[in-house]
């Protein structure tokens, strides 16, 4: 058996692309597995905001292109930079188990988010925690980064700023957890569908995506994927419009959160739903987009 992994090219991704390659190698040791790597929209225009130019497709389309063109057999992916409809011809095959799935307060000045000063400048490149600083602290100026984890910390000082939020996952996988300075939760604060989830991506009809599921696959990551993906696209959420959502798994049920606004200074509105064990995915969206959009 071989495997071609496409990987984007940035330092986080590539730690997530070794990450499933390593799982791979100890599952299949026989498996012969070359990695490729490509440069997507998202890595190129750093100038602009994500929304501009294709949303969370910015990310992915030149990895799914190699995968429909036989270029590579599997794509390595945060599952929040994935649109929840996937180009005719691709499926998630495998969910790894979730890391860390909140966001989180980094400041080289303060102590927490309430300790934030009025006026505070805080940066970041997602609608999605703009929408929810301003809930939270109208008083904050919000100012627009983009780039890998390391250069918006480093933007950080350079711009003499009074934090950054970022994703807690990525922090942790780079070994930069000395850098969080407050987790950021429900049901104030509520993180990205996905967020924290490697998602692997292949053709349908792959011959050896059976063998990639089994070595790979994490239950709880598919079933949270499955009702956080679902709330995203029933709300038409992304990049283009801000959504949080997440569902945790608890002793005999799931907790979900979720926030979403028609643009990031309108109303924030809230939903919060506790489903028992035998919960319907269905329900779940129903009942927590019907919250949102009541």
């Amino acid at each position: 058996m071989r495997i071609r992994i496409a990987s984007r090219t940035s330092t986080l991704a590539m730690a997530q692309t070794r990450t499933v390659e390593g799982l791979l190698r100890k599952a299949l040791p026989q498996c012969e597995i070359e990695v490729l790597t490509f440069k997507t929209s998202g890595d190129r225009f750093l100038d602009k905001g994500l929304h501009e130019f294709g949303g969370k497709g910015a990310f992915t389309k030149e990895i799914e292109d190699a995968l429909l063109q036989d270029r590579a057999d599997i794509a390595v992916h945060s599952l929040k930079d994935l649109p929840t409809t996937l180009p005719q011809g691709l499926e998630c095959i495998a969910f790894l188990p979730r890391e860390d799935p909140f966001d989180c307060l980094v400041s080289h000045r303060w102590q927490s988010f309430d300790g934030l000063p009025e006026n505070a400048r805080l940066g970041t490149g997602s609608i999605r925690r703009v929408t929810q600083v301003h809930a939270i602290r109208p008083d904050i100026r919000t100012v627009p980064i983009r780039g890998n984890v390391q250069t918006r910390l480093r933007k950080l000082d350079e711009q003499g700023l009074d934090g950054v939020i970022l994703a807690v996952a990525g922090l942790k996988r780079l070994g930069l957890e000395h850098e969080i300075t407050q987790k950021l939760v429900p049901p104030l604060f509520v993180p990205a569908a996905g967020q924290g989830i490697i998602a692997v991506e292949a053709r349908v009809g792959w011959p050896d995506a059976a063998a990639v599921t089994d070595a790979l696959n994490d239950r709880a990551s598919q079933d949270a994927a499955g009702i956080e993906r679902g709330i995203l696209d029933a709300l038409g959420g992304g990049c283009h419009a801000p959504v949080g959502v997440h569902a945790a798994f608890e002793a005999g049920g799931v907790h979900v959160w979720s926030v979403s606004s028609p643009g990031a200074d309108a109303l924030l509105r809230r939903a919060e739903g506790v489903f028992d064990k035998g919960y319907d995915k269905n329900v779940i969206v129903k009942t927590i987009t019907g919250q949102l959009q009541g």
